[in-house]
């Protein structure tokens, strides 16, 4: 598995994601899941300064956005 990064904020109903600066982010439309290997949404936008992205993930249905903050996602 590979690190997306961290969940620093949710927004508009999806997860901001901040990409750890020394990985590059992922593609769009990417599966994501938690720690525990629990699907969390799929990567909608890479945005941000190049150096240091920022990624939005769109929830699955039941995903609570808020019990994200501060956790690191990853790619499946």
């Amino acid at each position: 598995m590979r690190r997306v990064g961290e969940v620093v904020r949710t927004a508009g109903g999806v997860a901001v994601v901040r990409v750890p600066s020394d990985e590059d982010p992922v593609d769009v439309g990417t599966m994501v899941v938690d720690d525990s290997l629990s699907t969390v949404g799929r990567v909608v936008d890479v945005f941000g300064p190049v150096s240091r992205p920022y990624v939005a993930v769109t929830p699955n249905d039941g995903a609570a956005l808020t019990e994200l903050l501060g956790k690191p996602l990853y790619a499946r």
